[in-house]
């Protein structure tokens, strides 16, 4: 890390020991809503970080406080960022329609529980370099409120990417950061690799989101580069993470280490460091999991801080665990054990929920898994409404881009959402080239017909509504890609009506540092001695 870097995190962690720390004894994965006192709140002072004179940065900055009261007064003493990867428009709308169906109902008018959270407004996604952007880049404008060049964590524009040196004074501070110095807990829940783009922008500054461990990069020649999973247990922020629960064991164990649950894998670090082992050796509080068996024995409702690591990459499909393949909790038993833990603390605390697979499942061209993992990401939201109270807690819910999935075709009101398009008479809709077609596609993708003299395939005896089926794409790519178009944004709590309109997707860190207090107006600069 660099030192000025360094210097900077030791002053925010030498201000975060003003902060009073209490805690609050819970019974289990209680689901009656967790009230706390809102004393912590009108008690913190709000920093400037050091990405307020980037130029992204105060646009975004200015737009939010435009449209906030001159009185306004931060009242969130929680803040939960709830993030679909790849979760689109199309996403939302076939995943509604999918919900609805797979329990019996009328797809068509069903409504997820994101979906009755009180404020919306669309996020607009380009990076500082593409149209379309990555997540690692989107990820960051939410954790630090600027947009920045694709591929980048935690870093501005100004970094170039791959290169070490660049990085120096292009720093930030997340969302996250600013929390510990408060003294708030944090958290973070991941379908996908704790390391992966999105839950390591809350943590992660590096010129390469492919940095997850030592061995993607010659890191012993790069000491102000540390990998992420490194930088996640090196973490500086205040006390530290309180929980942290995903995929990615892997970047994390040593290669000459044998994976506890499958023995024919090992780990993937270079630097002989069991960085699980330096989890627990923090303090007796810090534990590790990895499995369902000890997600299940954690106390969550306790002083221990855990570190649950599920698989060698990334989660299971939801599809799949519901088949029983591997041996994990859901997102939304992750979601409910992190609010437990997370609301020991009366200061408040600071939760980012992702569901990481749905992205990966578009890249497949995979409709049915990734509108599962879509259905089971709106589960964890229903359980944080559940749990949480909208007087005390600013709960947001988006995505992080799209994916080029569509929805089309005039299939008939009830036609299964992954089935072959019927009209309302009945008949089975064919293309010009006579062969039936279904509901959804993608515009790109591994499916597409490719040479000078393919047909594209005939549909007529397929089973389109089984788990494995990839639905057709128009131009080959070995992975389908993002999406460019707006995404949704879903608010409830305090600070929620911010959130209205077409917003650049960076103000979403203005949104919840101001109505949570972390954050206060460049204007009012005081640099932190």
């Amino acid at each position: 890390m660099p030192a000025k870097r360094l210097d900077e995190r030791i002053n925010l962690m030498r201000h975060s020991l003003t902060a009073t720390f209490l805690a609050i004894l819970l019974a289990g994965c209680s689901q009656e809503p967790i009230v706390v006192s809102d004393a912590g709140v009108s008690s913190r002072s709000g920093s400037v970080p050091q990405q307020a004179e980037d130029s992204y940065y105060q646009k975004a900055e200015e737009s939010v406080l435009a449209r906030r009261a001159p009185d306004a007064q931060p009242a969130a003493k929680n803040v939960i960022l709830f993030i679909g990867d790849g979760m689109g428009v199309s996403t939302l709308t076939a995943a509604r329609i999918y919900a609805g169906q797979r329990q019996g109902l009328d797809g068509e008018s069903y409504r997820m529980s994101m979906e009755t959270l009180p404020h919306a407004a669309l996020s607009r996604t380009y990076s500082h370099d593409y149209q379309v952007a990555d997540s690692a880049s989107t990820a960051t404008a939410m954790m630090s409120g600027f947009k920045t060049k694709s591929r980048i964590l935690g870093l501005r524009s100004g970094v170039a990417f791959g290169n070490c040196a660049s990085a120096l004074g292009q720093g930030s501070d997340t969302l996250f950061e600013l929390a510990e110095a408060q003294g708030l807990a944090t958290g973070l829940v991941s379908t996908a690799r704790i390391t992966h783009a999105t839950p390591a922008s809350a943590f992660a500054e590096t010129p390469s989101r492919d940095w997850e461990d030592d061995s993607a990069f010659e890191s012993a020649t790069n000491p102000d580069c540390p990998d992420i999973a490194r930088q996640l247990i090196d973490w500086p922020a205040g006390d530290g993470f309180e929980v942290v629960l995903g995929g990615g064991r892997a970047n994390f164990m040593s290669s000459d280490m044998a994976d506890p649950e499958y023995l024919d894998r090992t780990g993937k670090r270079q630097d002989s460091r069991d960085l699980m082992q330096a989890w627990r050796d923090k303090s007796p509080d810090h534990r590790v999991v990895i499995d369902r068996e000890g997600f299940e024995s954690a106390d969550f409702s306790g002083p221990d801080r855990i570190l649950g690591l599920f698989e060698p990459s990334h989660m299971q499909y939801d599809l799949d665990r519901l088949a029983g393949a591997g041996n994990e909790p859901s997102i939304a038993d992750l979601t409910r054990a992190a609010i437990t833990r997370l609301s020991r603390q009366d200061q408040g605390y600071i939760l980012m929920v992702e569901g990481g697979r749905i992205d990966h499942a578009h890249h497949g061209v995979n409709a049915a898994r990734a509108l599962g993992d879509t259905v089971a990401f709106d589960d964890a939201v229903a359980a944080a409404l559940t749990m949480t109270d909208a007087d005390d807690t600013l709960i947001i819910v988006t995505a992080d881009h799209s994916h080029t999935m569509t929805m089309a075709g005039y299939p008939r009101r009830n036609n299964p959402i992954l089935g072959k398009v019927v009209y309302e008479t009945g008949a089975l809709a064919r293309a010009g080239d006579g062969k039936p077609y279904t509901t959804l596609s993608y515009a790109n993708g591994e499916t597409a017909c490719r040479g000078p003299d393919c047909e594209r395939s005939d549909l007529s005896a397929v089973d389109t509504l089984a788990n494995d089926y990839r639905q057709q794409s128009t131009t080959f790519m070995p992975s389908e890609t993002h999406g460019g178009e707006d995404v949704a944004i879903f608010a409830s709590g305090p600070g929620a009506e911010l959130v209205r309109g077409v917003m650049d997707q960076n103000e979403l860190f203005h949104i919840m540092g101001f109505s949570a207090g972390l954050v206060r107006a460049s204007e009012q600069r005081n640099p932190i001695e």
